[in-house]
């Protein structure tokens, strides 16, 4: 899957998880300052991705992403072919 095929379907899940208008999800907007996220809704987050990319986030991993475009580089770093 192309970065730009990911970065639609996190922008999506992100824009409905958190209610956000899509054109304001960046690669740059940080999940956790940006949204204010709490770490329930982090965790809801993650597990969305989890279920929609078929890939498993540690925990540890997960602590580290904070914006949009790690989201995606991890995704694409880590999916299966």
């Amino acid at each position: 899957m192309e970065k730009q095929e990911i970065f639609d379907k996190v922008t999506e899940i992100v824009a409905d998880h958190f209610d956000v208008d899509r054109a304001k999800v960046t690669n740059e907007l940080n999940l956790k300052t940006d949204l204010n996220a709490d770490s329930i809704d982090f965790v809801e987050f993650v597990l969305e991705i989890e279920d929609t990319f078929g890939s498993e986030i540690s925990d540890s991993d997960a602590e580290k992403l904070s914006t949009i475009g790690e989201v995606v580089d991890y995704i694409a770093a880590h999916q299966t072919n």
